[in-house]
């Protein structure tokens, strides 16, 4: 397995899980399918369809992989809600996903909806008793 570089998506308030990467996978190959399925109709070359056809079966592959690990990410939401809450949370990392070098999620940008937002109905959502941002206090910057 090669970690030299991960692209991570940023969203604000929470850690995805990998079943995110893996539906994307399958979303841009079935796109992918599609586009040489068309590139078959308007030239007749099979290479085309040859290609199609690989690739499809890579998307069922990766489907197969994703409904694992979403199997995986539901497993633990009902094993343990509390730590799915944390991973979610970008506390720890999620059980199936790397632990070295983990860090957790910077929190230092995140808004309350409650008090930054003016959201009435999330006042049990209020963030802003929250500790510091611990990803800022690993990397020493306050």
């Amino acid at each position: 397995m090669n970690n030299d570089a991960v692209w991570v998506r940023s969203v604000t308030g929470i850690q995805l899980h990998h079943t995110t990467d893996l539906q994307d996978a399958s979303r841009f190959l079935g796109n992918a399918v599609m586009a040489l399925r068309a590139a078959h109709v308007r030239t007749g070359d099979d290479r085309y369809s040859d290609l199609a056809a690989q690739l499809k079966t890579m998307v069922a592959e990766t489907r197969t992989l994703e409904t694992q690990a979403r199997a995986r990410m539901h497993g633990l939401h009902s094993a343990d809600p509390d730590q799915f809450v944390r991973c979610r949370e970008g506390e720890e990392p999620w059980p199936d996903e790397i632990q070295a070098g983990f860090v957790p999620r910077h929190t230092c940008n995140d808004r309350c909806l409650y008090h930054d937002h003016n959201v009435l109905d999330a006042i049990m959502q209020c963030i802003c008793g929250r500790p510091p941002c611990r990803a800022c206090a690993i990397a020493g910057t306050p």
